[in-house]
C-alpha cells in the first residue's frame, strides 16, 4: 500500500503527516512536490497536508489548487482513489472543486490554535469505519480560515446525502454555539465527497496519534483508512 504527502510552498504540517502515516497507518509513504506532474504509480492514499500554501495568499489553497501535481491528484480521486485533505488540503479540495463550498475567516477574525471536539457524524466512510457513530473525539485545530460555508440549498443537499462527517460539539456531544469555534454553518468540521473516497476536514488527526501530543482519538482515523486500504487489496 502506498501514500502520497504533496508538499507545497507553506505547507507545515507534511512532517506530522508523513510521521503519522509511517507510524500509524503503516504504509509505504513519500513526499511529492507541488511542481512534479505525477503521483507515484499505485498509490491508495493522496494526503494535502496544513500549512499555508503559497503564503495564504489571494484565498487559502487558490494557488495550490492550480499547482502542476493538482491534476494527477484530481484524477486519483475521480478514479475512487482515497484523497484527504486536512486544514489547508480542505481549503484546497474546495478550490479544485472535487468537495462543494469554500473556508471563510473565522466568526472572529483571527488564527485559532487549541484542542478542539468534534462528533463523528458518520462511520460509512473509509475514514471513521473505526469509530462510533455520535462518538466525541478530540483533535487540535490550528487555523485563520475555517469557517465552512455554502449556499442553503447546497448545504441541505449536503446534509440530506449524509455528507457530514465531523461536527464542532462540547463534551456531551452537543453541537452548540459555543463550541463552534470559527462559526462553521452547522458546526461543520469536515465533509466527504458522494462517491465517499474524498474527505476533507480542518481539524488535524495527525496530532492527535500520540499520546505525547496529547491525545490518541486520531488513531482510529488512521486505523479506519489501513482497513479499507486492505479490503481494497484482497
Amino acid at each position: 500500500m502506498k501514500t502520497a504527502v504533496i508538499i507545497f510552498p507553506g505547507s507545515n504540517c507534511d512532517q506530522d503527516v508523513l510521521y503519522a502515516v509511517r507510524n500509524t497507518l503503516g504504509t509505504e509513504v513519500r513526499a511529492v512536490w507541488h511542481g512534479e506532474r505525477e503521483i507515484p504509480d499505485g498509490t491508495d492514499l493522496v494526503i494535502l497536508p496544513g500549512g499555508f500554501s503559497y503564503g495564504d495568499y489571494l484565498r487559502c489553497g487558490a494557488m495550490a489548487a492550480r499547482s502542476p501535481v493538482m491534476q494527477a491528484v484530481i484524477d486519483h480521486g475521480r478514479r475512487g482513489g482515497l484523497l484527504l485533505g486536512i486544514c489547508n488540503g480542505f481549503q484546497v479540495l474546495t478550490e479544485t472543486r472535487l468537495l462543494p463550498g469554500a473556508l471563510l475567516t473565522n466568526r472572529i477574525p483571527a488564527f485559532i490554535c487549541r484542542p478542539c471536539l468534534l462528533r463523528v457524524e458518520s462511520t460509512a466512510t473509509p475514514f471513521t469505519s473505526m469509530y462510533a457513530e455520535g462518538q466525541v473525539v478530540q483533535f487540535p485545530i490550528a487555523h485563520a480560515d475555517g469557517r465552512y460555508t455554502l449556499p442553503d440549498d447546497e448545504l441541505k443537499a449536503l446534509e440530506d446525502r449524509g455528507g457530514v462527517v465531523f461536527r464542532y460539539c462540547d463534551g456531551a456531544g452537543n453541537v452548540t454555539e459555543e463550541s463552534n469555534p470559527n462559526g462553521a454553518m452547522n458546526g461543520i468540521a469536515g465533509i466527504v465527497n458522494e462517491g465517499g473516497n474524498i474527505l476533507g476536514l480542518m481539524p488535524h488527526p495527525e496530532r492527535a496519534s500520540e499520546a505525547i501530543l496529547g491525545g490518541v482519538d486520531g488513531c482510529a482515523f488512521w486505523r479506519s483508512i489501513f482497513s479499507t486500504l486492505q479490503e481494497r487489496r484482497v
